[in-house]
């Protein structure tokens, strides 16, 4: 349900974005704004910059931060005025405000980004880079990113951050990689500083900076390729894993689209919604595993694959599933066999939602056979083979065949 609340005739509310330069890197209207609103919003850093602007009242950001939104919109039809970073738009207040004003209220006044910013100082075309918000959020996020010659911009939460920017390369194989800090961009505190990130010895960061990477990989790396069907040794497993070829073919069935929700049900090491949410950034992932072991592993294998914010649900289907979030697609990799799962599983997809079940079982086998003849859909058998060693010479020595049925609800 949207919580766009009724709009204003008028554009009570400004958002301006400034810059470490203060007063100085503002437009003659961003000034007159700020210096007749008789509110002005934002962080004690951003009053500190516009203080020798602002006449009217200063109110601080309230945590937890909706209060403060809730504040603002208190105030809704007067004018107002909300100070950010840089550009508002750019994982900034406006994105949030957004979702509560309509455009048709606000104006906005955006400053450089601290992205744009530090592309200009290296000189890096920002079409051609990388960027990404680290600040307030897990620093594996960057992980799908490291592959060699790439080059990242990350705005940290701290001055921690670089260091633990630069650990993180290192356990990943990517300790060649030269990371430059950038400091108080726009600011008199600006500051560039370079170092490999296996050598890294920074002291005395700024807490306000962003991270420039140059992503050398070492061997043995930890690259994440762009296709489906991710090397089986990338997961840790017990051998509870949709195997590398049979994960490419089951992410093809599945057929990502942007902004969907997956359930993925008996989840085992979780490689399939891992893989399912590495496809684009807008995909979710709740993984359903009843083994607590499990349960922890696919976490920690989430992590490890730069998708922490997938969800783990530790319960046996179908009870585990009642009270999810509605999913656009569903897939059943374990305990589709057991009563009532299949119809359930059903019964929460989305209208023109999509389910794929693989068996490896008869038992699931002869489930997924009859699901076919009574509602329809695909039904496919896979057969892998891999070339094994047989005695001094080499055979193949075929897997276990998976049967797969494909199905989208009308």
């Amino acid at each position: 349900m949207s919580d766009v609340f009724p709009t204003c005739n008028k554009r009570w509310l400004t958002i301006i974005g400034i810059g470490e330069d203060g007063p100085a890197g503002l437009g003659e209207e961003a000034k007159r704004l700020i210096a007749t609103a008789p509110t002005v919003f934002g962080g004690a850093r951003h009053h500190a910059l516009a203080a020798s602007l602002i006449s009217g009242e200063k109110l601080a950001w309230q945590s937890p931060f909706e209060r403060s939104v809730d504040a603002v919109l208190e105030r809704r039809g007067t004018p107002v005025v909300v100070l950010a970073s840089g550009d508002p738009f750019l994982y900034g207040v406006g994105a949030t405000l957004c979702r509560r004003v309509a455009a048709e209220e606000m104006r906005v006044i955006p400053a450089p980004s601290a992205f744009s910013l530090a592309a200009s100082r290296l000189g890096w075309p920002q079409q051609d880079v990388t960027t990404i918000s680290l600040h307030g959020r897990p620093l594996d996020l960057v992980r799908p990113h490291l592959h060699s010659g790439r080059r990242i911009i990350a705005l940290t939460s701290d001055e921690k951050g670089p260091g633990a920017l630069a650990a993180l390369l290192v356990t990943t194989g990517f300790g060649q990689s030269r990371l430059t800090v950038l400091e108080a961009l726009g600011g008199a505190r600006e500051r560039q500083r370079c170092v490999v990130a296996a050598h890294f010895d920074l002291a005395d960061i700024d807490p306000l900076n962003v991270c420039a990477l140059e992503i050398t990989a070492g061997e043995g790396a930890r690259i994440l390729s762009f296709a489906a069907g991710l090397e089986d040794d990338l997961f840790e497993h017990d051998g509870q894993i949709t195997k590398r070829e049979i994960r490419a073919m089951t992410l093809s069935a599945l057929a990502p689209r942007h902004g969907e929700l997956l359930w993925d049900v008996g989840a085992g090491s979780g490689s399939i919604g891992i893989e399912w949410m590495l496809s684009d950034p807008s995909l979710k992932t709740i993984a359903v595993e009843q083994s607590p072991q499990r349960a922890a592993r696919i976490a920690r294998n989430a992590s490890a694959f730069g998708v922490p914010h997938l969800a783990v649900v530790e319960g046996s289907a179908p009870d585990a599933l009642r009270g999810l979030p509605e999913p656009d697609v569903i897939f059943l990799g374990g305990g589709g066999s057991e009563a009532d799962v299949i119809d359930i599983a059903i019964a929460a997809l989305k209208r023109g939602g999509r389910l794929v079940a693989n068996a490896v079982t008869l038992g699931m086998e002869a489930v997924l056979i009859a699901e076919h003849a009574k509602r329809g859909g695909s039904l496919t058998r896979i057969e892998i083979s891999r070339a094994a060693p047989l005695g001094s010479m080499s055979g193949w020595r075929p897997a276990m065949p998976v049967t797969q049925w494909r199905w989208t609800k009308g």
